[in-house]
């Protein structure tokens, strides 16, 4: 009985702004909008941090990134210019973290050096990265042809490497990839493998790939191009001697990383006093990220709901001229035993077609514009089920919320008084 009455209600709700239809429509664009900028907004929003988030997961929310960094004359007291610098982490770092850090569950040593690669007529360079093979389980990339390094080409001193696609592609071209060899620097280097590579700063973080990286093993670039590096321009040259570029750690458990870092950061302070290496923490900086892209949310959600609010005062306003409009009728359907909540109830179930209705058209127009943004301009936006709900609930609260006044206005109207009215 309950149901009827209110199916019944929404019938009659609906065939009475449809009396009004043009005057109904105008009021709902409020609401049309306001949820679709809250929709759209959310989804650009989500989108931009998306990425930068899906990079810094990649980097391990287990490993702690040691770089070298080459220090700035004030750092290093000043000292003059000299032709010949050295800086950075040396292979007693190494050994110390192995040594004093038991939550450290592998450490991974990665060398860098730039070299001539040529293949026939075709050269570029490279950034020749020598490393262990664990590092391809913390710096976890897809693998495209081939393998990555392992144990045995340690053990073996192999001239092998493993190309990022990019660099392949441009260096090998149209010659067969897997069993190719090529020159590297003054030695040759047979393919093995063909990695996909993501490169780039990550919200402060340098990621320890990039787009033309080769791969090979540590103790092969340490006997085949040793620690120092030399760049020779017209009237000048510069050296530097680094011993390691790079210590990757990866630690036991998740609550052991901030930890351990602190703990590596007072140890690398006691060796290193003119701070040549930087520590990077990718938990640390997702933390931070995530924390940046809720504020982020609530302050365009909050900004877009201002939209709402303002349909919501359209949908007060005009159910409130409906109300007057409608006395008579209301003084009718009291005087034959219409009970308060009974038109309580059926101008609440008006504004919430209002409202709701409005919401549904302003989810496909808030889907639609972010579909639109990453087209036009290549901006990623993700619609996510949480702002569409969130979305309606704002909406149908705004249609109770500034419905209720009316409608209590409505059910409060003497019956007598409405009956004269004309």
């Amino acid at each position: 009985m309950r149901q009827m009455r209110i199916v019944r209600n929404m019938k009659l709700g609906i065939k009475t702004l449809m009396l009004h239809a043009l005057r109904s429509i105008l009021t709902m664009l409020g609401v049309v909008f306001g949820v679709a900028s809250v929709v759209a907004m959310l989804a650009i929003g989500e989108g931009a941090s998306k990425e930068a988030l899906e990079q810094i997961r990649k980097l391990g929310s287990h490993n702690i990134i040691i770089s070298s960094m080459k220090p700035t004359d004030e750092q290093s007291g000043g000292a003059r210019r000299v032709w010949l610098v050295m800086y950075g982490l040396d292979y007693l770092d190494e050994a110390r973290v192995r040594e004093g850090f038991s939550a450290a569950r592998r450490i991974v040593p990665a060398k860098i050096v730039r070299k001539d690669a040529r293949l026939g007529s075709r050269r570029m360079e490279l950034r020749v990265l020598g490393t262990t093979p664990e590092w391809f389980d913390l710096v976890q990339r897809p693998l495209v042809a081939g393998r990555t390094l392992t144990a045995m080409d340690v053990s073996r001193q192999s001239n092998v490497a493993v190309l990022t696609e990019f660099g392949a592609r441009k260096l090998l071209a149209t010659a067969n990839s897997i069993g190719q060899t090529f020159r590297l620097g003054g030695d040759t280097f047979e393919v093995i493998g063909i990695v996909q590579s993501e490169s780039g700063a990550t919200g402060g973080i340098q990621t320890p790939d990039q787009e033309i990286d080769a791969y090979i093993p540590l103790n092969v670039a340490r006997s085949r191009f040793g620690d120092i590096s030399l760049r020779i321009s017209a009237g000048s040259r510069e050296g530097e001697i680094v011993e390691l570029h790079q210590l990757i750690i990866e630690v036991d458990a998740l609550e052991h990383v901030e930890p351990a870092a602190a703990a590596l950061e007072a140890m690398l302070s006691r060796y290193h006093p003119a701070g040549d290496y930087r520590i990077s923490v990718p938990l640390s900086l997702l933390r931070q990220a995530e924390a940046t892209k809720r504020t982020f949310n609530i302050v365009l959600g909050s900004i877009a709901g201002i939209s709402l609010l303002v349909g919501g005062i359209g949908i007060m306003n005009i159910m409130l001229a409906s109300v007057t409009e409608r006395t008579r009728e209301i003084g009718i359907r009291r005087a034959i035993g219409a009970k308060r909540r009974q038109i309580i109830g059926q101008f609440l179930i008006e504004t919430m077609v209002l409202s709701m209705t409005g919401g549904l058209i302003g989810v496909g127009l808030g889907v639609a514009i972010p579909l639109g943004v990453t087209w036009l301009a290549g901006m990623p936006a993700v619609v996510t089920a949480w702002s569409i709900m969130l979305s309606l609930s704002i909406a149908a609260g705004v249609g109770i919320g500034f419905g209720l006044y009316p409608a209590i206005r409505a059910a409060n109207l003497d019956p007598i008084e409405a009956l004269r009215h004309e």
